[in-house]
């Protein structure tokens, strides 16, 4: 995700995001089935129609492809009814500024296929930035399945040049606490989940977060830096297996419009494994999709998301923060790195529904809210909340991928503009 938040008056990140050039690729993306008919990735199971819903089966779905062939008089490149084997690729590029960044180039995407006919979809997931204020951004996120769905390949890799803004330990902390830092970040992260029964997988990961280079300026107001007072680390190396468990009965990853989602990971850091300091946290990922109205394809989507410190004393920069999870998806309405503590309790509702009968453009309306401790072994403090709208534009009709662009408010003035490729959660 490529974000950027306005942080009140005084403060900073006063964003602007505009396609430029908005160029928008797939090897499917102008498919539709021989009919012209509408795509359905479930065709076994007919749901009512609504004609202000997402994915109608009433009306032909069109995406952003459709749109340019008209537009351009182009001719299909090829009709599909599904993804397949044969990978679809969505990407957007585009060109940003920020107040802290300058001038920022991005680009972001994601691959959608199957290894095997009955196969879940497997997505790859990447965005990358350069801004001029030398931050450079490479996250990419795999999520790959067997042909026969009996093991599922999870990968997270970063490599960061990142300038970055902390404001103290706590959901208590005072947005005027900035305190600028600045450090190199590598991640490395792969897990290797087996089917056990129905849905459920478990499995085991390894994980390293090395981040080096770290310096920082202490808090603008002239008040003591919690991050002095945790306790200041120029290299710090977190390195340990992870024990993983899974659940998952969406019907599409990317874009999911009924099922369940629960995902565990309990971390185990060892100083033998290259790590600072023994730690270990637990991760608790819980998201539920259900149509809104029944018998519509409007979807209400509900998160909880829980990052604890179980025991030991990570390194400040690998404790939970606000836009740290994985797809770097809480807190809309917050900047990256706004809240930090040993412990993180986030909950989200999100209802999503369509604009228009095609499925080119649809709305969503998001609120959530996020408590974080301080330091270990202290106590939740108070919830910050977040809210605002977002409008959905259909990338890509085959992996049901849309652009999401959505504007968070939250407490002390602070709001931003959130984009993204594929849904938040």
């Amino acid at each position: 995700m490529f974000e950027a938040g306005i942080l009140g008056m005084g403060c900073f990140y006063k964003f602007f995001l505009f396609p430029v050039i908005l160029i928008t690729f797939s090897s499917k993306v102008l498919a539709q089935d021989n009919n012209g008919s509408a795509i359905n990735l479930n065709p076994a199971k007919d749901e009512k129609a609504n004609t202000l819903s997402y994915h109608s089966d009433t009306v032909t779905q069109i995406d952003i492809g459709d749109v340019l062939k008209k537009v351009l008089h182009m001719k299909d490149l090829k009709k599909t009814d599904s993804v397949t084997s044969k990978p679809s690729f969505s990407y957007v590029p585009a060109i940003g500024y920020t107040l802290v960044s300058k001038l920022a180039l991005v680009l972001s995407g994601n691959s959608a296929f199957r290894t095997g006919p009955e196969s879940r979809i497997s997505t790859i997931t990447a965005s990358t930035s350069i801004t001029q204020n030398k931050q450079i951004t490479l996250p990419i996120l795999s999520d790959i399945w067997s042909k026969n769905n009996n093991y599922n390949f999870v990968g997270d890799y970063r490599i960061y040049k990142y300038p970055q803004s902390t404001f103290g330990l706590g959901s208590n902390s005072n947005i005027h606490n900035e305190d600028p830092m600045d450090y190199d970040y590598l991640q490395f992260y792969e897990t290797v989940l087996r089917h056990i029964t129905g849905n459920i997988y478990l499995g085991l990961g390894y994980i390293i977060d090395d981040h080096w280079n770290v310096s920082d300026m202490g808090d603008k107001n002239g008040t003591i830096s919690d991050y002095s007072v945790y306790g200041k680390q120029s290299h710090s190396i977190s390195s340990g297996f992870t024990f993983n468990g899974l659940l998952d009965s969406r019907d599409n990853s990317i874009n999911p419009s009924k099922g369940a989602y629960l995902a565990f990971e309990y971390r185990d850091n060892y100083t033998w494994l290259g790590s600072n300091t023994n730690w270990r946290s637990l991760i608790i990922d819980v998201r539920k999709y259900i149509h809104f109205p029944e018998d519509s394809k409007n979807v209400l989507a509900l998160w909880n998301f829980e990052w604890l410190t179980l025991s030991g004393r990570p390194a400040y920069l690998d404790l939970p923060s606000t836009q740290w999870d994985a797809y770097s998806a809480t807190g809309r309405g917050y900047i990256q790195g706004r809240f930090r503590g040993a412990d993180m309790v986030y909950f989200e509702g999100e209802y999503r529904y369509g604009i228009t009968a095609n499925g080119l453009i649809g709305g969503v309306l998001f609120a959530n809210a996020e408590s974080f401790s301080a330091a270990p072994g202290s106590n939740l403090q108070r919830f910050q909340p977040g809210f605002g709208p977002g409008l959905r534009i259909k990338l890509n009709k085959v992996s049901k991928t849309n652009i999401s662009i959505d504007y968070g408010f939250g407490r002390q003035g602070s709001n931003g503009l959130f984009i993204d490729v594929g849904e938040i959660f």
